[in-house]
């Protein structure tokens, strides 16, 4: 079972202190939290000054517990921890999509389990797909799924700094801190 918070932990040092990038949609952030995020969740105060236990306790119900990562851990303990990575930066229904996209490209054609409706919704589809690629194809299977999340991740990179060229200045960190690592 993946541990969230030594993922939060990592997460909230990773994502650095606070930022007002002009080139960031987001606006102001802190510990990675963006203003509006951090509005939906109550917080009224400036974001220079959000507590670090508030945004852990964000990036654990809004990324890891609302989106069902949580019972994906249950079944793989790195997938879950990408999807938790991916889910932060690019937002959950997009990393859930990404997996049940690969899923359904690994499954040779539906002879391994049927394909799963990309939905970017974790449900008993998706899990029970998620098991037999790691019945199927063991930790190799594993290992090859989350390359595929990774490539499908990195691409969608491109295309956001392809689409935006503000969006350039974050390309590298992106690619480096979340693709490569």
């Amino acid at each position: 079972m993946a541990d969230i918070a030594a993922l939060i932990d990592a997460l909230l040092v990773r994502e650095g202190g606070y930022v007002d990038s002009p080139d960031d949609r987001g606006g102001p952030t802190r510990f990675g939290i963006t203003q509006s995020v951090a509005r939906a969740a109550g917080w009224a105060g400036t974001m220079r000054d959000l507590p670090r236990d508030l945004a852990a306790a964000i990036y654990g119900r809004r990324y890891w517990l609302t989106p069902g990562f949580d019972q994906i851990a249950v079944i793989s303990a790195p997938v879950a921890a990408e999807l938790f990575d991916t889910g932060v930066n690019m937002g959950t229904a997009t990393a859930i999509g990404f997996l049940q996209r690969s899923l359904n490209a690994l499954n040779r054609q539906a002879r391994d389990w049927p394909d799963v409706p990309v939905d970017r919704a974790i449900g008993p589809d998706t899990r029970t797909a998620l098991t037999r690629l790691l019945s199927v194809r063991g930790p190799a299977g594993e290992a090859v799924l989350l390359k595929a999340l990774n490539a499908l991740q990195g691409a969608r990179y491109i295309e956001l700094a392809e689409g935006r060229a503000a969006n350039e200045s974050f390309l590298y960190g992106w690619l480096a801190g979340r693709v490569a690592a």
